[in-house]
């Protein structure tokens, strides 16, 4: 049986950590309530997950620089901040266990008194930074302990043997089927967060994970209490999106939170690589491993190999790192992957302006929730006969040098009053035609890793993407590629391309 952790308390419902929000979920039969606490200026454990009080309450104030008193003074009745003493007694008698999180082992010593102070019967629980539960496992020999565990490889007996968990407890994207087994052999329970997607609670709940902590209390709970239904084919797609959706994101704030410390090349000097490239690399390859165990995966920068049969993603971390390893705010996050030859799903991330691009085929393209529809927006050039005229194309370098005929292109397209834009990240160029960055792109050559995504997304959108021959297809055997918000701008540009390259291979220079 799976059972169902109230994230924050019906945090979908009622503002998360109050009192309404853990009456709801205790109503709504939740198996767990998860609540977070810190400690005010006076030392006192009130419930608040971040640090300061911005967020929900537009308090720039840290909470341990605010007093006890002044704490009481956010909010009104059951919807303000309350204590951890004032919270307990609402589990008296009940089956649901408290389970108490924190994110440093500062407030567990002041928490642990408070829980030993209190006469009730509450069922408590611990989870979260690592060196709080060693702190509480040297006050209370008993305690109930969630291990944290970010891994798709189980821990093993060893790492279980100083702290003794019930729990260990993950985040969901790197939960598979050998690892739930694996903690299982170990006489521990496997729980994860946080799991606001149905299809992922039910694939969670086939693979025997013991409990699943929702924003979504309501959904989840049905979802894990009613007949377990296998995932079909559209539960898959949903999933592919999903968990592609989620590592952009992590990308994104990955790439946004750490400095480059070093920067390493490759073929040549302007060929870069970062430890933020390989470790972005890593992560999502473990975790496309750990969610699709028959899938394979082909990356910038660890390579792999396409398998007969065999879904395929291609990943491009940072594209653009010639740009990040020189401070230049223009980088990209490229994920797609390919059934049978066609690509299916993609994602494009910015991680500068905070944005996620996504699409599937056949389902539309969106960002921030909103479908993108080049068909019904205003166009980016002037009224006229010619579609490229006062518009922008953007373009890429081979690597660091022109590809042969981008200086004939830039030359024919400045004498259409069409201006050329270099900005140093294919992916962004070719993706940023659905989303309105000008009005075409062309890309010398064409690499799967760092294109496939966009070019899928820029087709769902409504645009039009062709290979150097002007077939339409997202996946050039070979040449470049180029993307379009419509068919005359498509055309127009085809035909420049065609001639500029065609004369490059008459140019002694080539270019």
């Amino acid at each position: 049986m799976t059972l169902v952790a109230a994230h924050r308390g019906d945090s979908s419902r009622y503002r998360e950590n109050t009192i309404a929000a853990i009456r709801s979920a205790l109503a709504a039969g939740a198996d767990i309530v998860e609540i977070d606490v810190r400690l005010t200026a006076d030392g006192d454990v009130a419930l608040l997950h971040d640090a300061t009080l911005e967020r929900l309450w537009g308090d720039h104030r840290a909470l341990c620089e605010v007093s006890t008193d002044a704490v009481r003074g956010f909010g009104g009745g059951d919807l303000r901040i309350p204590f951890l003493d004032e919270v307990l007694p609402l589990f008296d008698g009940s089956d649901t266990v408290l389970l108490i999180d924190m994110d440093s082992d500062v407030p567990a010593p002041a928490a642990h008194r408070v829980v030993a102070r209190h006469a009730g019967s509450a069922r408590i629980a611990w989870c979260g930074d690592i060196d709080a539960m060693r702190l509480l496992r040297g006050l209370d020999p008993d305690a109930e302990i969630w291990l944290p565990w970010s891994r798709s490889t189980p821990p093993t007996a060893n790492d279980l043997e100083e702290l003794r968990p019930a729990v260990v407890n993950l985040p969901h994207l790197v939960v598979g089927a050998a690892l739930v087994t694996a903690v299982h052999r170990l006489g521990a329970r496997v729980s994860c967060w946080t799991v606001d997607d149905a299809v992922q609670a039910r694939r969670l709940r086939a693979i025997g994970v013991d409990s699943i902590t929702t924003n979504d209390l309501t959904r989840i709970r049905q979802e894990v209490t009613g007949e377990l239904i296998p995932l079909s084919s559209a539960d898959e797609r949903r999933r592919h999106r999903l968990v592609a959706r989620e590592l952009a994101e992590w990308a994104v704030d990955y790439v946004r939170t750490h400095a480059i410390l070093r920067v390493d090349t490759k073929a040549n000097p302007a060929d870069h690589v970062t430890e933020v490239d390989r470790s972005i690399e890593l992560g999502v390859r473990e975790i496309i491993g750990a969610q699709f165990e028959d899938h394979v995966f082909i990356g910038e920068e660890f390579g792999g190999a396409e398998a007969d049969g065999a879904p395929c993603w291609y990943l491009d971390p940072v594209d653009g790192t010639a740009n990040l390893a020189n401070g230049v705010p223009w980088t990209s996050f490229s994920l797609a992957l390919v059934e049978d030859g066609v690509p299916v799903v993609g994602v494009v991330a910015d991680p500068w302006r905070d944005l996620v691009v996504e699409a599937a085929a056949g389902e539309g393209a969106w960002s921030a929730g909103r479908q993108l529809d080049l068909g019904s927006a205003p166009s980016s050039s002037p009224a006229s006969s010619d579609p490229l005229r006062g518009a922008i194309v953007s373009t890429e370098l081979a690597g660091h040098r022109p590809w042969p005929g981008l200086i004939r292109l830039i030359d024919e397209l400045a004498a259409r009053f069409c201006t050329t834009r270099i900005m140093g990240s294919g992916t962004l160029t070719v993706a940023g035609i659905a989303l309105g960055y000008g009005t075409a792109s062309v890309i010398g050559s064409f690499g799967p890793v760092d294109h496939l995504a966009a070019c899928l997304i820029v087709r769902e959108a409504g645009g039009v993407v062709l290979d150097e021959d002007g077939r339409d297809t997202l996946f050039p055997a070979q040449g470049g590629v180029l993307a379009a918000r419509d068919r005359a701008s498509a055309e127009a540009l085809f035909a420049l391309w065609t001639n500029a390259t065609a004369w490059a291979s008459y140019d002694p220079i080539g270019v």
